[in-house]
């Protein structure tokens, strides 16, 4: 079974960093990975998504602040976040698809993670 954790959320001034993590358990390889987020009142939206060949999509308010990436070996997701404005705070979660193993069993999934908060003040 796929397990996804978040962490790295918290609370920052307008203009701070914060890096998120997507830790994950289960997983045997990615075809595509990608944070979201929702703020209060609105629907969840895409934030940033690479493929496992590689090609990212950012959302165009995060364009040049955020960066998606991997560490393959530690099966861990990040989403660096730099110049934070008031307008991304919102509960982040990461999502992934590709196939998972349980003992000899392979199969396809698609999992999200619990999701974190991230509130940046002004």
């Amino acid at each position: 079974q796929v397990r996804l954790v978040e962490s790295g959320g918290g609370l920052v001034q307008a203009g701070g960093s914060l890096r998120l993590s997507c830790a994950s358990e289960g997983i045997f390889s990615i075809n595509a990975m990608g944070w979201y987020r929702q703020a209060p009142g609105n629907q969840r939206e895409l934030v940033a998504r690479q493929t496992s060949g590689g090609a990212t999509y950012y959302a165009d308010s995060m364009k040049g602040r955020f960066t998606i990436s991997r560490d393959n070996a530690k099966k861990t997701m990040y989403l660096q976040m730099n110049s934070l404005k008031p307008e991304d705070t919102a509960v982040y979660y990461c999502n992934v698809n590709g196939i998972s193993y349980s003992g000899t069993i392979y199969k396809t999934f698609d999992a999200w993670g619990q999701g974190i908060q991230v509130t940046v003040s002004s």
